[in-house]
């Protein structure tokens, strides 16, 4: 099983914080994932697409080329601000 997080607006648009799941064949990568759950809901595809979410796979900020084959938990992050 992995984890996947949503953080900020992208927890709106997945409909919820965490989710777990065995990735599916074919998911190697965090694009593939990225992907795959975009196809699953047009609003969090619309979310996730926007080139300032980033992902981290297991607490490191990674590439949408990085594999998440042996992940144990993968967040998606949207754009943080503060002051």
């Amino acid at each position: 099983m992995t984890k996947i997080l949503f953080m900020g607006r992208l927890r709106d648009a997945a409909g919820a914080e965490i989710e777990e799941i065995d990735l599916p064949t074919g998911i190697g990568t965090v694009g593939d994932l990225r992907a795959w759950l975009s196809a699953r809901s047009p609003e969090l595809g619309g979310a996730l697409s926007s080139s300032s979410v980033r992902a981290a796979v297991d607490l490191e900020i990674v590439d949408d080329a990085h594999s998440v084959q042996e992940a144990r938990e993968v967040a998606f992050l949207p754009p943080f601000s503060g002051g």
